[in-house]
């Protein structure tokens, strides 16, 4: 076991999956497949909405910055855990770690900040289509974008600098395959409370405000649509709304459960709360492209001309 007895270690020791190191090496794999479906998906959608001027509308433009968010959170993780699982790499300086910990945290952040734009942008679709393009204007929607990434931001500076404060002198061993917040910070000796109760108080400030605003959204929808006449056009209005549905479920879902876990979880096996912490990372990120590929008619249409193109 690993020990240092000053304030800021030079290095942690990530262990990857504890209680699957013999199958790291396989493990790998899935990991490595997943992570590339997520950056050639994504990409691909930042490509075919930038190409298509008929998909340049909001919905669309907040597409782009999940995809973005996306690529950010798997890179900042996925590479590091194949090292690790393939090279037996398990070091990570401090800083690194540090840096780590800003962007998987910040990002998931901006995530939720994205997905609930994106149940803002549905209500006003569906509730308010005459007015859909006066409401949500290109300066709009970049104003929307700034004050998410400010949120991210501002909530994630005084984390970092309570963690940069926190003061090492047992083991440098972190039980994760990446550096996550509470994980490193109850390796600090002393109190940590401060951390603890901040961490909990943006989660709920984040996680629950969000849902809730979501929620809300989508209530509103449901009065609407119920009323619609049209067969087709119900069915329309459920079709737009259900991927969308369906990413919040992958998204919220496991982020729970792994905050969760890491609190008060300790009767939950922890190569299971470390997988799934792993999963929450790099699942929705590969699936988010698919089903909005899947579901949305104009990005089908517009990828399958793509490769028919390159076929030809």
């Amino acid at each position: 076991m690993s020990h240092y007895n000053h304030s800021n270690p030079s290095t942690f020791i990530l262990k990857g999956i504890p209680g699957l190191e013999t199958s790291h090496f396989w493990i790998a794999f899935p990991f490595c497949i997943m992570y590339c479906i997520a950056l050639l998906g994504n990409l691909t959608i930042l490509l075919v909405i930038k190409s298509e001027p008929s998909l340049h509308l909001p919905m669309y433009y907040f597409l782009c910055m999940l995809a973005i968010i996306d690529m950010v959170l798997t890179t900042t993780t996925v590479p590091k855990a194949l090292s690790i699982f393939w090279f037996q790499s398990h070091e990570i300086c401090f800083h690194c770690c540090l840096v780590q910990i800003f962007f998987i945290h910040g990002f998931s952040i901006l995530e939720s900040g994205v997905l609930l734009a994106m149940a803002f942008d549905r209500y006003v679709a569906i509730c308010k289509p005459l007015h859909y393009t006066t409401i949500l204007t290109n300066s709009v929607i970049a104003k929307i974008g700034l004050a998410i990434l400010v949120r991210g931001i501002g909530m994630m500076t005084p984390l970092m600098c309570m963690l940069g404060n926190l003061h090492f002198c047992g083991t440098n061993i972190v039980s994760h395959s990446y550096c996550e917040h509470m994980a490193v910070a109850k390796l600090a000796c002393g109190y940590i409370i401060t951390n603890n109760i901040y961490g909990l108080t943006v989660a709920i400030v984040v996680v629950f405000s969000d849902c809730m605003f979501i929620i809300i959204s989508y209530v509103l929808i449901l009065r609407v649509v119920i009323g619609l006449s049209s067969k087709q056009a119900l069915l329309k209005s459920f079709g737009t709304c259900g991927s969308h549905i369906c990413i919040i479920l992958m998204f919220f879902t496991p982020a729970l459960f792994s905050f969760y876990a890491e609190r008060w979880g300790q009767h939950i096996p922890i190569h299971l709360h470390i997988l799934i912490a792993d999963l929450y990372l790099l699942v929705p990120p590969m699936l988010n492209p698919i089903i909005y590929g899947m579901k949305t008619k104009q990005i089908r249409e517009r990828v399958l001309r793509l490769f028919c193109q390159k076929g030809t």
